[in-house]
Parts: C-alpha cells; structure tokens; sequence
C-alpha cells in the first residue's frame, strides 16, 4: 500500500507538473496569436502603403518607357526610309558618275587629239613666219648690204665720236692677239642721225629695247682670258654652296649656301678673306644678287621670302614675304627700286621696294627656277621646259620659248640682247633677242647637268660660256666656234651647280 501511495502521489505530481506546462504553452501560444495578428496588421498596412505610392510610381515609369518605346520604334522606321532613300539616291549618283567619267575620259582624248592638232598647226605657222621672217631679213640685209657699197665708194670724213678702233693694214698680229683664249670686243655706237640697220629688230622690240637703247660694252671687258689654274681653294659654309656672285666693280665676292647665311668674301692677291655674314635667313640660300651700285645684296630663301641687306654695314633692310612655296630665284629690275622674284608655287611676284609691298602676283603655272630681266621684260625659266618672256606693265606673256628639258638656268650678256640657256637634256643654248632666232648651241661628252638649279654665265665680253657639270668639272665654250674652249676640273667633289661645300678661285695664270 505504500509503495502504490507513493506511485500515486508521484503520478499526481507529475500531472500537476504538466497542467503547469500545459497552462504555460497555452499562455504562449496566445502571446504569439497576438504577435500574429499585430504582424498581418502591419502587413496589410504595409500592402496598402505599396498600392497607394509605389504602384502607381512604377506604373507610371512603365508607361513612360512604353511611350519611348513607341518613339524609338517610329524612329527607327523614319531612319530605315531615310537610310533607303540616301541607298537610292547614292545608287542613282553612281551611275552618274560613271557616265560623267567616261565622258571625261572621252573629252581629255578628244583635248589631247585637239591639242595635238594645235601644236602641229602652231609649229607649220611657227615655220611659215620664220621662213618669212628669214626671207624678209635676208632681203633687207641685201639692201643694206648694197646701200653700205653705195656708200663707200663717198669717202667720208671721219668723225672723232666714233668708237671703231682702225688698225693699220701692215701692222702683224701679235701672239696675244691671235690666242684663241683671248677675244678684244669692239661695238660701234650707232650715230644719233643715223637708224639702226633693217632686220634687226622684231615684234616684241618696244620690249627688250632696241640696239640704241642698249648700254655698249667698249670699256666694260676690253680682255677676256679662260682661267687655267685654281689658285685658292676654301670652305664656304657648314653644308652645300647653292649661289655665288661677284659684286660690280669691286673685289666682293658674296656666297650663299645651306647654312641660312650670305658670307662676304674680299679677294685679295689671289685668295678669298672673309669679311663678314649677312644673317636673317631661316632656311638655305638658293639665289644672291647685288644691285648695279653693289650697295645692296638681294638673297632668296627656301623659308619662302626674299631679304635685302646693305653691303657697307651688313644689316637686314626688307624681307619680302608672300610666295607658298621656296623663293628659287630674285632680281633687281634696272631701277634698282623693284625685284622679281619667282618661287616654286608657280608664281612670279614683282615688289616695290620704296613701299615695300607686292605690286603684282602673275600665276606661271609652273615652277619658276631662274630669272633675268631687261627694262620693261622679265624672262623666267620653268620646270615644265618652257622660258616665258613677260611684259611687266601688262603682266601678260610676251612669247614662250620650249625646250627639249626642264629649264634650270637663265643669264644675259652685257648689252642684254642675248639669252644664255641651260636645261636638263645637258644642252646650253643661246638665243639672239633681237630676232627670236637660237644663235648657238654648246654640249660636250661629258657634260651633264646636276640638279634644277644648276647655273650658266657669260664671261663679261659674251664671247665665252662657263657651266658646270654634275661631275665636278667646269666647262668654258667658245661663242664663235661654239666648241668647248677649256675644261676645268679636279677641285669639285661633287656637281659644281653648288653641291659641294667648296668655293674655287680660277686664274689664267
């Protein structure tokens, strides 16, 4: 019986134990219904907060996209027929392309044939005149011829204003006088009552100036003799020597070369000292001259311009600035107050040097590589084989003279009724400018000529030729024979059209 108490009493201990438990549970699950129920309040509250405010923003960005949408899309089809009618129209351009091409191509044929057809035209014309022009020269030189025998038989006296030297018939020639590198020049002086002789002037005299208009040269070169040795040999400038020039009437001798400067050099018992530098150039020198004074050096520059410094004090006076392209040659017109210049942009500019602007800009049409000039015509030589002759106060071309090669150097004799040509066929010629006639043409073996710019000259008397060739040696013609006279060489590296670093004083002695 105790034992089944104490079950008992144990048993109800447990039960009271669960009864604890199970009222405890039951008062948790009834916190956690409260719990659930706040938490599907705040939920229900948070549903309506979203349906009130974050619906309808995002309904509304879903309308604007849907909205641009709809625009890309009309412009996208708007750009489609766009891109169509540009594909249309790029088709129908094409074909017109092609059909003006071919148009072209038969137009520059039927140009070519056309031109061809000129040229030929032009030539038998050319032809016909100079036959004329040969037929009228030699009838008037008939006449003048007759005329002159009609006249002496008068015996006239003689006028003491006359330069013709009269040799006695009985006095022997003297071994200097019958050297061959000597060559005495005589000009007479045409009388101011009397007209200069038929024939001797053409179309275009009231240009380059008849032979009475024109400076005699008794006086200026009584002698001439062709150099044989080279008695100095010296360094220049830092680089090539693309210009030298001897000053008037005076022992000067001025240089040009890469270096961007003029150097000055006095000639002094047969070697060259140096004096002074013109500086103020930016690139090389291509061209130098001096005025008829020599007071003033003109230079022109690869930096597109052209300067002027005075001789006596070696400042920088003007610099001419305008061309596009290398300046590659500048002359002083016969005022000394104007300079041509002519530049690689196929143009020829003339400027004035008392307002020290450009008076007038003449388009070539081709490179200009060398200039000279007489009183009212400037003669350019060009890249494209031809020497223009322009009228300065029309700015037109007088004439144009072709050759067989690029034209690469220009020079006039003393009475500037000569033109001394040099072209890339290795060819030098001299034309006579009172009647447009090639009076003499020199080449030799191995003459060659070097580069675009390589320069020609006459002696001072117009009875000898110096150019140099692209091997380094020095060639002098003889006008009257027109066969080479003297070769010079063994002192030039390399082309003598100013090539090397070196400067060669020639003698005779």
């Amino acid at each position: 019986m105790c034992r089944s108490d104490a079950l008992l009493q144990e048993m109800a201990q447990i039960r009271i134990r669960h009864q604890e438990e199970l009222t405890e549970l039951h008062k948790k699950r009834g916190e956690l219904a409260q719990n659930v129920i706040q938490l599907n309040n705040q939920l229900q509250q948070k549903d309506k907060e979203i349906q009130s405010n974050g619906m309808q923003e995002y309904q509304q960005r879903i309308a604007e996209l849907e909205g641009e949408c709809r625009e890309l899309r009309s412009s996208l089809q708007d750009l489609e027929r766009a891109n169509q009618t540009l594909k249309d129209e790029y088709d129908a351009l094409q074909i017109t392309f092609s059909a003006l091409e071919e148009k072209l191509r038969r137009t520059t044929e039927d140009n070519q044939e056309l031109v061809s057809r000129w040229m030929a035209e032009k030539a038998q014309e050319a032809n016909r005149l100079n036959a004329e022009n040969e037929k009228d020269c030699r009838r008037r030189q008939a006449k003048l011829q007759k005329e002159l025998a009609d006249a002496a038989k008068e015996p006239l006296p003689l006028d003491p204003d006359d330069d013709i030297e009269v040799l006695p018939e009985e006095a022997p020639e003297t071994p200097a006088e019958s050297s061959p590198g000597r060559m005495v020049s005589r000009t007479p002086r045409w009388r101011a009552s009397q007209p200069p002789p038929a024939g001797l002037l053409d179309s275009i005299s009231s240009i380059f100036g008849s032979p009475d208009s024109t400076e005699t040269n008794t006086g200026v070169c009584v002698e001439v003799r062709v150099p044989s040795t080279a008695l100095h040999v010296f360094d220049a400038h830092d680089g090539e020597v693309n210009a030298v020039r001897f000053s008037p009437g005076s022992r000067l001798l001025a240089t040009g070369g890469m270096d961007r400067r003029v150097k000055l050099w006095e000639v002094v018992s047969g070697r060259c000292e140096l004096k002074g530098a013109l500086t103020g150039s930016n690139a090389g020198i291509t061209s130098i001259e001096f005025d008829s004074a020599g007071s003033y050096l003109l230079a022109a520059s690869n930096d597109f311009a052209s300067r002027i410094w005075t001789v006596d004090d070696y400042r920088l006076r003007h610099t001419l600035t305008g061309h596009s392209g290398k300046v590659l040659s500048a002359r002083f017109l016969l005022d000394n107050a104007r300079i041509v210049s002519g530049s690689y942009d196929r143009t020829l500019k003339l400027w004035d040097l008392r307002s020290k602007v450009c008076m007038k800009t003449v388009f070539a049409g081709s490179s200009c590589n060398d200039i000279v000039c007489t009183e009212q015509c400037v003669m350019s030589g060009h890249f494209d084989k031809k020497v223009r002759f322009w009228d300065i106060r029309s700015e037109s071309i007088v004439r144009e003279l072709e050759l067989l090669g690029r034209v690469t150097s220009l020079d006039l004799n003393h009475d500037r009724t000569e033109l001394l040509t040099c072209s890339r066929d290795d060819i030098v010629k001299i034309i006579d400018l009172r009647s447009n006639a090639m009076r003499q043409t020199f080449s030799a073996q191995g003459f060659k000529c070097g580069s675009d710019w390589t320069r020609v000259t006459f002696s001072p008397d117009g009875g000898y030729v110096a150019a140099g060739s692209a091997d380094g040696t020095l060639y002098v013609w003889n006008v009257l024979s027109g066969k080479v006279e003297r070769t010079l060489d063994k002192h030039h590296s390399s082309a003598i059209n100013a090539v090397s670093c070196k400067v060669v004083l020639w003698s005779d002695m």
